[in-house]
């Protein structure tokens, strides 16, 4: 062998992609504008006090839609967001300045789709990503567009029951074709779910559109919802190459690494099983195209019974996805003795959300991704969420620099290591209203808005610390971090 052939990359390539990630349901607002519908996302009340430890979505019940939809004064965060929708040219316009060369987005289902079962796309709703997709291109800016991130038509709930009924298969692919045919050749970057393994807890409704109702067999539903999911994945990526072969479609992991919370043998195969079950199940059905044989047990364990013929079988094995993006904020611990919990690592700092700080954790989990699937990465979310304070129009956020800083000197560390990494994208870039509990005061940006839990405020953006310093960091290609 040459030492050309041993080559070992020792930073970032020339072509990396340097950007950002916000979710279209938690940014954009204008909720009844231009024909939209409302979707999960609506629903979402902030109470006057709530557990910051806590997370919306866990017990959603059809009375609990009803009720917020009829419910005119309360605060509903996300149907305002930051107005995106009316500020997305002079929002581009920083995350050019900070040097961005990709942005990740989402399709706002409700706004294409009104009820989800129409025949006909809503154009005034693609218009507007139109101009949206057009100002990313003139800035040099790669799109990386999520199809469905957290807001399916409640339409398609309630009359449906979501993603157990197998009719949505066909609605999804609907909404999927009108994108993939309008912006193919301006997209070349497709994740088709976002986070698809957050189907526990919350994620049976923001994920699968599940109410806590009516469930003979709730894991049964769930995983049955789940396999629909599979169904459709496998279409998009199927008819996506179909009429243009030159674009990437990829999968979303939500990444939480989990460590044994001991050296007993029992935690270790305990925190195994509860990495296969919630996270790798997920990728091997859709990037090595089969039902892995751990989870085949689990169904017979549970007394899960799927419907699944071999048509969706070969559908599935035949169409695998081109890369795999995730997310990554923190990990955590499991016992054997209580092995459905996450537990904190005592090791670790946390933020008041409870969120641990582990940049090791983001290079381990790189290298076991690659490990297993050899497919190119990318990092569709990283980043702090925090409680910044405005002084003299500033904002000192030198917590959310020792955070990303350590992040990405891990994975220009996992790029060493051999990993294949081809972009970043740091969440969210301007604050936007966050997804757990519908804070705006849980902050991430680079960007600050002017705006509070109750949307008080000017709207005015303002650049803090972290911006000046991902400006250098982008410019550097990751050299100077």
């Amino acid at each position: 062998m040459t030492q050309q052939q041993l080559y070992t990359p020792k930073g970032f390539p020339k072509n990396f992609l340097w950007g950002g990630a916000i979710a279209a349901n938690q940014a954009e607002g204008a909720w009844q504008t231009d024909g939209r519908g409302p979707s999960q996302a609506d629903i979402m009340l902030l109470p006057e006090k709530y557990s910051r430890l806590g997370s919306f979505g866990e017990h959603v019940t059809r009375a609990d839609i009803e009720r917020a939809l009829a419910d005119k004064s309360g605060n509903y965060p996300r149907r305002r967001g930051i107005d995106f929708f009316h500020t997305y040219d002079s929002d581009l316009d920083l995350m050019k300045e900070m040097g961005f060369n990709t942005f990740r987005t989402s399709f706002s289902w409700s706004r294409i789709f009104p009820n989800g079962d129409e025949k006909e796309p809503n154009e005034k709703g693609l218009k507007f990503y139109d101009k949206l997709i057009q100002k990313m291109l003139d800035l040099d800016i790669t799109p990386v567009m999520t199809i469905s991130h957290y807001e399916m038509p409640l339409n398609l709930i309630t009359k449906y029951g979501g993603w157990e009924n197998p009719e949505m298969i066909n609605f999804f692919n609907r909404f999927a074709q009108v994108l993939l045919d309008r912006y193919h050749d301006k997209v070349k970057y497709w994740i088709v779910f976002n986070q698809v393994n957050d189907v526990y807890g919350w994620g049976e409704f923001a994920g699968l559109g599940i109410l806590k109702e009516n469930q003979p067999n709730e894991k049964q539903a769930k995983f049955q919802a789940v396999h629909h999911q599979f169904i459709a994945n496998a279409q998009t990526v199927k008819y996506g190459h179909q009429i243009d072969n030159d674009i990437k479609i990829g999968m979303m992991l939500g990444l939480t690494n989990v460590y044994p919370a001991s050296t007993k043998p029992q935690d270790v195969m305990a925190t195994y099983k509860r990495w296969n079950k919630d996270t790798f199940f997920f990728s091997d059905v859709l990037a090595r195209g089969e039902y892995p044989g751990y989870m085949l047990r689990y169904f017979e364990d549970n007394n899960i019974q799927l419907s699944i013929d071999q048509k969706e079988l070969d559908l599935i094995k035949n169409n695998p996805v081109d890369f795999i993006a995730f997310s990554y904020y923190s990990s955590s611990l499991i016992s054997a003795d209580t092995p459905d919990s996450l537990l904190p690592n005592p090791e670790l700092e946390e933020s008041i959300w409870g969120w641990s700080f582990d940049p090791i954790g983001f290079r381990y989990g790189f290298n076991v991704l690659w490990d297993r699937y050899h497919l190119p990465l990318f990092v569709a979310e990283n980043g702090l969420g925090a409680l910044d304070t405005v002084e003299d129009n500033k904002i000192h956020d030198a917590y959310r620099i020792k955070y990303l800083k350590a992040h990405i000197k891990q994975m220009k560390e996992a790029i060493k290591d051999g990993v294949h990494i081809f972009g970043y994208a740091a969440w969210g870039p301007i604050d936007i209203v966050s997804y757990s509990q519908a804070e705006m005061s849980k902050r991430y940006g680079f960007v600050y808005v002017d705006l509070d839990d109750k949307g008080n405020g000017t709207g005015k953006r303002i650049r803090k610390d972290s911006f000046y310093w991902y400006q250098k960091v982008i410019e550097s290609n990751g050299d100077q971090i």
